[in-house]
């Protein structure tokens, strides 16, 4: 593919306009791309989207491949979300919903609810979680055939049942995320809900490891592609999702960084590279040359599975003697407590985590006993 072709992008979505399915197709202002589209079937000017738009079919989506080859470049990227992502053992995507057999009786999303998530690119732990929510709340009120007929009354009835059947905060703040993501942003009606009210956030503490228990684990672990793993877990205060997206370029041993790639909320940033953890990645690199992803499963090409790791993590703390329950975002935290008590400013913190704003980081200020261990009790005295 020639540069001017990747000039001349066209990023191909998912619209749905007067109930019927379309391709949208966006591109930069261009003369050669214009003409083309123009010679497109049925292709239409869609104002509300800023984008062109032809009848969604094979043969129309086999035209365009074929009217801009060697033109320009065709970004399918957002188009095709039934490319599978791993979650677990299964292959999941937001076309997947769509094409499930519902129960009898049972209603699904509609279409442009998929739609949305598709568009917005939110992740699929997002979009397994608002789809899931969404269908138990229109399946509470399975008899309202129209949505938007449903009030503040009816969503207030709604959680004060799932507060009746013992739901958590969390499964509650979920629900009313779902429903608002469909009213306000679906269906385009701001704040229709605004005056909901939610569970009151509780304050709750980090669970962290010792040291010398992170060390126990991680000298438990005899397979050094596991070891690498859950040291890179901790000593690089990843997320598991971001550990099991990293590949091979992923690793700057130059300048001792790991890039994290679209990581929560979409945002890259760096981390740091521990130097022993490096030594290991060179050695398990040797043994296992993975293909795409820094560690893959069984088949190569394939993402590591998060529910595999959990239970290597856990069979390790179990082998180290470690009683608590472990699981692998206790390492994420114990890497900021960490590094808080060793002294390094909170704002360092921030950027490697993530985190939007320190007010999230400082939840580890009640954790870290830096300050703590300067304290004489009392008794002692």
């Amino acid at each position: 593919m020639n540069s001017l072709a990747k000039q001349r992008q066209i990023t191909l979505k998912h619209l749905y306009i007067d109930h019927q399915k379309m391709i949208g197709l966006k591109f930069y202002p261009d003369k050669v791309i214009q003409a083309l589209v123009k010679e497109l079937p049925g292709v239409k000017w869609c104002k509300k989207y800023g984008m062109a738009a032809i009848p969604n079919s094979s043969a129309n989506l086999n035209c365009i491949f074929s009217k801009f080859k060697g033109v320009s470049w065709i970004n399918c990227t957002h188009f095709f979300p039934n490319k599978p992502v791993r979650i677990g053992n299964e292959d999941i995507s937001v076309n997947s919903y769509r094409q499930r057999t519902p129960k009898k009786g049972r209603r699904v999303c509609p279409e442009e609810f998929y739609q949305k998530l598709e568009i917005r690119k939110y992740s699929m732990n997002t979009v397994r979680v608002y789809i899931s929510h969404f269908e138990k709340f229109i399946n509470h009120f399975a008899s309202v055939t129209d949505l938007e007929n449903l009030d503040e009354n009816n969503i207030r009835d709604y959680i004060s049942h799932l507060v009746v059947v013992g739901r958590s905060d969390s499964f509650i703040n979920q629900s009313i995320n779902a429903i608002k993501f469909y009213y306000e942003v679906v269906k385009e009606m701001p704040n229709r809900f605004y005056d909901i009210e939610r569970p009151i956030k509780k304050q709750t503490l980090p669970k962290v490891l010792s040291k010398g228990e992170v060390l126990a684990i991680v000298h438990a672990i005899g397979n050094i592609k596991h070891r690498c793993m859950v040291s890179l877990l901790y000593s690089s205060g990843l997320r598991r999702g971001e550990l099991l997206n990293l590949i091979p370029a992923d690793i700057e041993s130059g300048r001792m960084m790991i890039k994290v790639r679209d990581a929560k909320g979409g945002k890259d940033r760096y981390t740091i590279l521990s130097k022993q953890v490096l030594e290991d990645l060179r050695t398990y690199f040797k043994s296992y040359r993975p293909k795409a992803y820094l560690f893959e499963g069984q088949m190569k090409g394939q993402k590591y599975s998060p529910t595999s790791l959990g239970k290597i993590l856990k069979q390790a703390a179990k082998n180290a003697g470690v009683q608590k329950t472990v699981v692998p975002h206790m390492l994420r935290h114990s890497f900021a407590t960490h590094l808080l008590e060793g002294g390094t400013d909170i704002r360092y913190i921030q950027m490697l985590l993530g985190h939007n704003s320190t007010k999230t980081t400082e939840i580890y200020t009640h954790v870290a006993n830096s300050d703590f261990m300067n304290i004489k009790n009392p008794l002692d005295l």
